[in-house]
């Protein structure tokens, strides 16, 4: 397989017969505005400066047309404004192809990609999809400590060819992701680990003692650390990450630049 990051939980990934685009938020640098501008002011942050801070934060690390080249599908892990593009009329993904096939975790996000004109609308399941060679299983996430901030999944990846892929999406550690790494037992694990917070749903994602918990449960296994730099809300960096992890003494994971791509 092959896994690239792209910018903050967007990544390209290579598996089996197939090459799957995630949470492909595709903004341009700081056109998504800031939290101050959200209708309602619904999140607030611990730091209320960070609410000025215009998103995505960093440019993408390659032409827009070049993220896009070569998808066989999409999986959205839920509609959150940094995981899909969203514009004022609740419509969504509209730089994507939509015909390409598009997974998603349930009915209602389905439906708000079939009201944005896309012709290939796929809910992901725990008794799993097929596509092409690679079976996809739906898996459980709390995206909040507090209050989940909606609703989120994993994905696992599996295919006669490739080591099995686990794909946490937007949780923190909790029991569920304890019992799916137990049960599928992936030698490759991605984590998205920023530890992004709101004051209304605490942490929404794992950070540094989370990935931690990971860590120890699955010694064996490689960790992909992503969510990075782009965020107002996140409260860890790259280099932040790097330091807390070593003195944890966690060695088993990568956390690629933004364009970089692994190879397992």
């Amino acid at each position: 397989m092959k896994i690239q990051q792209i910018r903050n939980a967007t990544i390209r990934i290579t598996f089996g017969d197939k090459t799957f685009l995630i949470d492909p938020w595709l903004a341009a640098k700081g056109t998504m505005g800031c939290f101050a501008d959200i209708p309602g002011h619904p999140y607030s942050l611990p730091d209320p400066t960070k609410e000025q801070i215009l998103m995505p934060i960093c440019p993408l690390p390659m032409e827009t047309a070049d993220v896009l080249a070569g998808i066989d599908a999409y999986i959205v892990t839920h509609i959150h404004p940094d995981h899909i593009d969203m514009v004022l009329d609740g419509t969504v993904g509209a730089t994507l192809d939509h015909d390409l096939p598009i997974f998603v975790q349930n009915a209602e996000d389905a439906a708000v990609f079939q009201r944005s004109g896309f012709t290939d609308v796929r809910m992901l399941s725990v008794g799993s999809s097929v596509f092409g060679d690679v079976k996809l299983t739906k898996t459980p996430a709390r995206h909040g400590v507090i209050v989940p901030c909606g609703d989120a999944c994993g994905v696992v990846f599996e295919a006669a060819d490739e080591q099995t892929l686990y794909v946490a999406g937007d949780t923190i550690w909790y029991e569920a992701v304890k019992q799916t790494l137990h049960a599928y037992q992936p030698p490759v694990i991605v984590l998205n680990a920023c530890a992004a917070e709101t004051i209304e749903h605490g942490r929404l994602i794992m950070g540094d003692e989370d990935v931690e918990a990971v860590a120890r449960t699955m010694p064996n296994s490689q960790l992909v650390l992503t969510h990075f730099d782009n965020v107002a809300h996140a409260t860890i960096t790259r280099h932040d990450m790097r330091a807390r992890l070593f003195c944890r003494n966690v060695t088993n994971y990568r956390m690629p630049a933004d364009g970089e791509v692994l190879t397992f």
